[in-house]
């Protein structure tokens, strides 16, 4: 029989597990974090799975009552179970346990791969992404075990290539829907606004993106001889790039907005509770203003609008000193964020055909789809959003403001397609803590708040 967790009682009872343990968990997850598994380079195959081995002894260490390091046509899944009644609800815990490379060495202040605990913080690769805040999972849900405080069934789902767009992951939840039944997926591997500003991310932006090649001349030319009779693709092409927005920074592309979800007065007024210095801001970009969709403020613009950007350009001669040529070819790259209800497969169309037609005559346009993700929105008034407002609320002392985050994690929109699940994004990252950055770090009271107050998830999700 489950004890009931009872208020201020068991989150006096969390504090003190985690007091006592918290050496011990330190170096557990350090053992982790000593496996350099990079998910982008080749030679850390044997690392991948190395980890996913060493996350098996961890979740069966916890209290699972089963772990297994499973196949998939890329890196392998960690799924971890404990049933303690079929009957009741079931959390799905989401982590990934690969990580971005750690180049440039030079910039590192500590060795990335030895963690080191040093002004508070832990310094090292995946310290925050994901290994640090994925544990953190492992060790409330270990706390609810010993302490026969678990309300409901627990399955772990943890994927080796995360940074690397989740290949594999789509194909192993369609072969295993049956495995991965549950009634919502919990995540953590987002961030709050800051330590003292706890916040839920409600949604997050979909992405496509694109290459795009555009050829005048079948050879490059001489431009004095040629310039001013025939045309460069690198002025046409940047022309071509500036009519994709207009005056008020609306993407002119037909059709693209068609399916934005416009959100209500109400939670506009909700996000806006957010603390944001646009002052602060600017100064730290090095910029003396800011730019975007006229009718919305900066963070609108980041988290619950659309944005288009090239993200890379090139042509001609770009190598040292000069030389006169009218090159043939000039190339983009070219990204786009998308918003809820956004389709990232129409849009990648919609662009492709308005690019590619909008050529003139003078040269020939390609446009080369890459990659995409839908966006995923999080419904305030779900269940499930209730419980981690309500943990939050309590081991932080406020309630959690949502945010919109202008970045993306496709597979949360896949889970929600192939599984059917809603996905809460409860992260405790923090922007300081340079993820995928040199100096990559997690505050050590970010990670023992997070191991409180997951378990306050569980209590009032299974209220």
């Amino acid at each position: 029989m489950e004890q009931k967790i009872e208020g201020k009682l068991e989150m006096t009872d969390i504090r003190n597990y985690v007091e006592q343990n918290k050496d011990r968990f330190l170096e557990e997850l350090f053992t982790l974090i000593r496996i350099p598994s990079i998910s982008s380079e080749q030679e850390h195959k044997p690392d991948m799975v190395r980890c996913a081995e060493r996350w098996k002894e961890l979740l069966l260490s916890a209290g699972a009552d089963r772990a297994e390091v499973m196949p998939t046509e890329g890196n392998p899944v960690v799924y971890g179970e404990k049933i303690i009644d079929p009957a009741r609800p079931t959390v799905l815990v989401y982590g990934h346990y690969d990580v971005m490379p750690v180049e440039p060495l030079e910039l590192w202040r500590t060795t990335p791969f030895e963690p080191v605990v040093k002004d508070g913080h832990i310094w090292a690769r995946g310290a925050d992404d994901d290994k640090g805040q994925s544990f953190m999972h492992a060790k409330a849900f270990e706390y609810m075990v010993r302490t026969r405080s678990l309300p409901c069934n627990v399955k772990f789902m943890l994927e080796g290539e995360e940074e690397i767009g989740s290949g594999s992951l789509y194909g192993f939840c369609e072969q295993h829907k049956e495995l991965l039944k549950a009634d919502v997926i919990l995540v953590s591997d987002t961030s709050m606004i800051a330590p003292d500003v706890p916040s839920i991310t409600s949604g997050l932006r979909g992405l496509c993106y694109w290459e795009v090649e555009v050829t005048g001349a079948n050879h490059d030319l001489h431009s004095g001889i040629f310039g001013g009779a025939v045309a460069n693709p690198i002025n046409v092409l940047c022309k071509m790039i500036a009519d994709l927005h207009d005056a008020d920074g609306h993407i002119t592309i037909p059709g693209f907005y068609d399916d934005v979800l416009v959100l209500s007065d109400d939670e506009r007024a909700l996000m806006a509770q957010a603390p944001f210095d646009e002052q602060a801001y600017m100064k730290e970009l090095g910029v003396k203003a800011l730019k975007g969709e006229k009718g919305f403020s900066t963070k609108e613009r980041t988290g619950i609008r659309p944005c288009l950007d090239v993200c890379g350009i090139w042509g001609g001669h770009t190598g040292e000193g000069s030389k006169t040529v009218l090159p043939s070819k000039a190339y983009a790259k070219i990204s786009t964020r998308l918003v809820a209800n956004q389709d990232f497969e129409k849009i990648s169309e919609l662009f492709k055909n308005y690019f590619e037609a909008a050529a003139p005559d003078y040269v020939t346009v390609k446009v080369t789809p890459c990659h995409g993700g839908a966006a995923y929105v999080a419904p305030l008034e779900l269940k499930a959003y209730k419980a981690a407002e309500k943990a939050m609320s309590d081991t932080f002392g406020r309630r959690p403001i949502p945010t919109r985050s202008g970045g993306s994690i496709p597979i949360v929109a896949g889970f929600e397609k192939i599984l059917g699940l809603k996905s809460i994004l409860m992260g405790f990252g923090l922007a300081s803590d340079d993820i995928h950055a040199p100096n990559e770090n997690y505050p050590l009271q970010q990670f023992f708040k997070g191991i409180e107050t997951i378990p306050l998830f569980y209590k009032y999700f299974c209220e």
